[in-house]
């Protein structure tokens, strides 16, 4: 393929060229995980400039079907998407294994800090510091959510200890600490920079962003946090049960 062949449609080289890779991929030239040529190849093969092949790649990274990796290169994503059910007692591992996943969960981070986040001022959110609890999880190997939760400082030990194998709910339960109240707000968002750099997105990825507010029979102990999924990874379902059913048709009456 070269330039004249590419300008014969009048069609901008940048977009001639982000068909053609998106038609190898397609054609399962290029597969899931692959990595695609260098800049310079492709700006060879196509002849065109580097500029050209730089504005088609980063369309491709744009709409889900490349990623790129630092010092690595620039792959094409596994673009499978987890389903996973969101119900008021936010579950856990065992939601994704009915589906017949793998999962991991990575702890980040345990850090103190104030609730910042204005999305979070749906709530009503404590003025003073907090536990934040930081993890990834991932869905036969693939990262599928980052999750930022906020907790009492006064929590036990052995609680904070479980956050690294367990979703926090999990874990309290474990302890013996009853869920009373989730409030769940489900809603789309650019990536955060923790989740950019995470799921490999540029900025502006659409992630599928759910706020949850979780309290116990103590008032003292609450959870308030927020999941990212990419828009490409992660689909939501919901099921109730026709308790809920009927109390949603009250409420429209």
């Amino acid at each position: 393929m070269n330039t004249r062949v590419l300008t014969q449609n009048g069609s901008p080289l940048h977009e001639v060229v982000r068909a053609e890779i998106s038609r190898r991929i397609a054609d399962g030239i290029y597969k899931p995980g692959d990595a695609i040529m260098s800049t310079a190849q492709l700006g060879e093969e196509f002849g065109v400039s580097s500029i050209t092949v730089k504005r088609a790649l980063r369309d491709l990274q744009s709409a889900g079907v490349l990623t790129s990796i630092p010092g690595k290169g620039t792959f094409v994503k596994d673009r499978r998407r987890f389903i996973r059910e969101v119900d008021v007692c936010m579950s856990s591992q065992d939601d994704a294994r009915r589906h017949g996943f793998d999962t991991k969960i990575e702890l980040v981070s345990i850090t103190k800090e104030r609730i910042t986040d204005p999305a979070l001022g749906v709530f009503n959110v404590p003025s003073k510091v907090l536990l934040c609890v930081r993890k990834v999880i991932y869905a036969d190997g693939v990262p599928i959510m980052y999750d930022s939760s906020y907790v009492p400082t006064h929590i036990a030990d052995e609680i904070v200890d479980e956050f690294g194998e367990l979703y926090i709910v999990d874990a309290l339960r474990r302890h013996n600490v009853d869920i009373e109240d989730v409030s769940i707000i489900i809603d789309a968002s650019p990536a955060s920079a923790d989740a950019q750099r995470i799921f490999s997105v540029p900025n502006g990825y659409p992630t599928l962003r759910r706020l949850y507010d979780i309290k116990s029979k103590d008032p003292a102990m609450f959870v308030i946090g927020i999941v990212e999924s990419p828009f490409d990874r992660l689909a939501c379902s919901v099921k109730l049960n026709s308790l809920q059913l009927s109390k949603m048709t009250k409420a429209r009456k």
